[in-house]
């Protein structure tokens, strides 16, 4: 995380998730098909990842600019900064 203020700073937030076990995106569309899902660091908002057909985590940042998602897979503990391109 050295090296990425984005990412420091979301390293204490635990924001509680719209949603459990689905990207709360594809839901809204009646669509079910996500390849793994990310949480927001900022909002909590879950969405699907890039391996996804939609992508909505990405979309999430463009639209909203919260720069940080982390692995919402069970045994994940990993962040990604948008804003820098960089693992945490």
């Amino acid at each position: 995380m050295a090296g990425c203020e984005h990412l420091e700073a979301a390293a204490g937030r635990d924001p509680a998730p719209g949603s459990r076990t689905a990207c709360q995106d594809c839901l809204a569309l009646g669509r079910d098909e996500w390849a793994h899902l990310r949480l927001c660091t900022e909002c909590g908002h879950v969405a699907c990842c890039d391996s996804s057909p939609l992508r909505h985590a990405t979309q999430h940042h463009r639209d909203t600019g919260h720069p940080v998602v982390r692995s919402f897979e069970p045994g994940e503990t990993w962040a990604w900064c948008y804003v820098d391109e960089r693992l945490g």
